[in-house]
């Protein structure tokens, strides 16, 4: 019996106060922030309570992805692992565990359900790194996109009918779509991002029959490049002076509740919202629901809606 390797992958997340600059610091590549930035960073920290829940939501997902999966696979032993982009633990230890327990073949799945070349290539670039580090050459398989997952759209359209309904009036919802926003420079080498995401939003919209929806993305980085849009600000503005009083919003491009959740959409748009004299939701996010669960395994044993690649890896000394 082949013994795999699942390995959820995850931005990262300090864990208390005293570990937002070292943080931070990772995200810049190893160039402290300006003393501003770092100042304003743990500002937002501390109105979502000091930390996000991300790292514990990730550590549920495992043992519960790794529970389902042993319940339902005859061909092959699974072992789930979580390793983070910015923080601990680091998709390099990871990595270095999976080779200490002998892992045979590895699927590799980026808890992002979009694919680009500045995101998810990324993730793919330091498992690459670091299992030639460890000069290890298992056979690994990249799942590069999973928003046309059926189990993934089902449930998102569900997360949507439950929050409609929760409206003074649900007749009169404007749904909006929303994920993370990236440099504009992107759409300079064709990346698949903007695509990806008209495509998955049209698709669960017209699988609901929504009569109004919308695109939007937001958390976009504070520096001096351009950045996608429009931003979710912006079109909360723009749907207010047409006369709108009700938007769902639906952040599909995110998996569970970190910072770009709970303070972008629950504090700062919210706080929008109220002073345009909006009513303004969002769905509950999959985090490590059962339906999310499935949703992964799903992706794991049977690819349905998946794009996936295989890799190659060639050992250092090649």
């Amino acid at each position: 019996m082949t013994k795999t390797g699942v390995l959820l992958m995850a931005y990262g997340t300090p864990r208390n106060m005293e570990e937002v600059e070292p943080y931070f610091t990772d995200i810049r590549g190893g160039r402290t922030p300006a003393p501003e930035a770092i100042t304003e960073l743990k500002e937002r920290y501390e109105k979502v309570g000091g930390h996000t829940p991300l790292l514990e939501i990730t550590e549920n997902t495992a043992s519960r992805l790794q529970a389902f999966l042993s319940n339902n696979s005859q061909e092959s032993k699974y072992s789930v692992y979580m390793g983070m982009k910015h923080w601990h633990p680091y998709i390099k230890k990871t990595i270095e565990k999976m080779y200490s327990d002998q892992v045979e073949k590895i699927i590799t799945l980026t808890l992002a359900p979009h694919y680009s070349e500045m995101s998810i290539e990324e993730y793919n670039e330091r498992v690459e790194n670091a299992l030639k580090a460890c000069n290890w050459t298992p056979e690994v398989t990249n799942v590069q996109s999973w928003h046309g997952s059926p189990k993934f759209m089902n449930l998102i359209s569900s997360r949507i009918k439950n929050e409609i309904s929760q409206f003074e009036n649900p007749q009169e919802v404007d749904v909006m779509f929303t994920a993370h926003s990236l440099p504009s420079r992107i759409l300079e080498w064709n990346d698949p991002y903007p695509l990806e995401m008209s495509t998955s939003s049209q698709a669960i919209a017209n699988s609901m029959g929504l009569d109004s929806y919308h695109f939007a993305y937001q958390s976009a980085g504070g520096t001096s490049v351009p950045w996608l849009g429009p931003d979710i600000l912006d079109k909360i503005r723009e749907l207010a002076e047409t006369g709108k009083k009700s938007i769902l919003v639906v952040p599909f491009g995110f998996i569970c509740d970190h910072l770009e959740i709970l303070f972008d959409i629950d504090l700062e748009a919210q706080e929008l919202a109220k002073e345009l004299n909006i009513e303004l939701r969002r769905i509950r996010m999959p985090n490590a629901t059962p339906e999310f669960i499935e949703v992964l395994g799903d992706i794991v044993l049977n690819g349905t809606g998946v794009v996936k690649k295989t890799v190659q890896i060639t050992q250092m000394n090649d």
